[in-house]
């Protein structure tokens, strides 16, 4: 795997998330706190790690923000803005070699 991208998952422990190396893009909902009280641990090894990643929280997003099936927390907005940052990140790290 060269890159990876997570919408609002769990984060692995920490024994686990020492063994990413790749670039990382992490999308995560403002009102999420089940999800994001892992953050800042998962942080912290990424860190350490030096392992390359973008986080971005949307604000007064809800889990599944991104999942146009569940109408009561489907965000347009924070969707489309989230879909454009992984493309961008794919094009970025995924690049066919000519």
């Amino acid at each position: 795997m060269d890159a990876a991208v997570a919408f609002y998952g769990k984060q692995p422990p920490a024994e686990e998330a020492k063994k990413i190396h790749i670039p990382l893009l992490l999308h995560y909902a403002e009102n999420d706190e089940r999800i994001d009280a892992g953050i800042k641990d998962f942080q912290a090894v990424l860190d350490a790690q030096q392992v390359p990643y973008n986080l971005y929280m949307y604000p007064g997003t809800d889990h599944g923000f991104h999942n146009d099936s569940t109408a009561a927390r489907y965000n347009e907005a924070a969707a489309n803005l989230a879909w454009q940052r992984t493309m961008e990140f794919f094009a970025k790290y995924l690049k066919t070699p000519a």
